[in-house]
């Protein structure tokens, strides 16, 4: 005999599956970045990612029966909280028998842009605090005019600064299908940048666009086109620095990474959740059964765990 105890629990998981499949894809500033999840119970949301110095060239010659001094380690260690985030909606009796819409699907589909929406921009808006920059053809921000447009020689430079800062590219990133497990891609370094972008960028000269690759390279999900070894991934959530320009223009952000650039970190079990609170099961506080709610919550943060391996152009776009 089926009662309300199955149903509701087996609904709840349909909604959730439905929520996870629209936020995953939006994760796009989270896919290229270690993911280092804190488990359950283990007393602490505090994350700490580690890196190893590189040890200097060892050049002088030894002395023949002599032991070198040797060399020491350098460790640097990088903290992160992680932080709860999460929104809801609330639906009534009257929304549910009067709609002609199965609601609640399409509630878990509306909440799951959201909190894809806003995990992806909580990513950017650390990414694009990074401090390797540079401003086409100015010194500063508020110095960029409309015609300081992104290149092809400006990203060349970029990947020049990146090389020489020992930056490797890319070979693998986090599952664009479900948000958690990593993917091979080909050795590449990434750039994530806006449409505006991309429409400057398709008359340069050295740029490839997607149908254009080979038949044994496998395009990225919002991948439109590369440069050399650079990858460009587009989508709206780039960063814009609105009216920052020389005349109140605004600026773009293209950044372009290298791996081992920066993490992300969840609760394990507690990275992203759909909660339904069916009508019914509001207790006092809903003595008639009118309303219900169904929402989301996520834990999550992003840190840069080196700022040397992670670049960031700053241009305006044609109007």
């Amino acid at each position: 005999m089926t009662t309300r105890t199955q149903i509701p629990a087996e609904v709840n998981n349909f909604y959730s599956r439905t929520l996870l499949m629209r936020a995953v894809p939006l994760f796009l500033h989270t896919r290229f970045g270690q993911v280092r999840d804190i488990p359950q119970n283990s007393g602490t949301s505090v994350i700490k990612f580690r890196r190893y110095g590189n040890l200097t060239a060892s050049t002088t010659a030894l002395t023949e029966g002599v032991t070198p001094a040797g060399s020491a380690m350098s460790v640097t260690d990088i903290t992160a909280t992680v932080a709860q985030y999460g929104d809801f909606v609330t639906f009534t009796d009257v929304v549910s028998y009067e709609s002609a819409d199965p609601v609640l699907t399409e509630f878990a589909e509306v909440l799951g842009d959201q909190a894809g929406d806003t995990l992806d921009q909580l990513a950017r808006n650390v990414l694009v605090a990074g401090t390797t920059v540079t401003y086409v053809g100015q010194v500063a921000q508020n110095a960029i005019t409309t015609s300081n447009l992104i290149t092809a020689t400006e990203v060349r430079k970029m990947v020049r600064t990146l090389k020489n800062n020992k930056a490797k590219r890319l070979t693998r990133m986090v599952s664009a299908s479900t948000g958690v497990g990593t993917e091979p891609i080909s050795a590449s370094y990434i750039a994530i940048c806006s449409p505006n972008t991309t429409y400057d960028l398709q008359d340069e000269t050295g740029w490839v666009p997607v149908e254009k690759y080979s038949s044994s390279m496998t395009v990225l999900e919002g991948e439109v086109g590369k440069i050399n070894d650079v990858r460009f991934i587009e989508t709206p959530n780039a960063k814009v620095f609105t009216g920052a320009g020389a005349t109140s223009n605004d600026v773009h952000a293209t950044i372009i990474m290298g791996a081992e650039a920066y993490g992300i970190s969840r609760i394990s079990g507690a990275s992203l959740k759909n909660i339904v609170k069916p009508l019914g099961t509001g207790g006092s506080e809903d003595p008639l059964d009118q309303r219900g709610t169904t929402g989301w919550k996520a834990t999550f943060v992003a840190k840069i765990l080196n700022d040397n391996y992670m670049g960031r152009i700053e241009h305006a776009v044609s109007a």
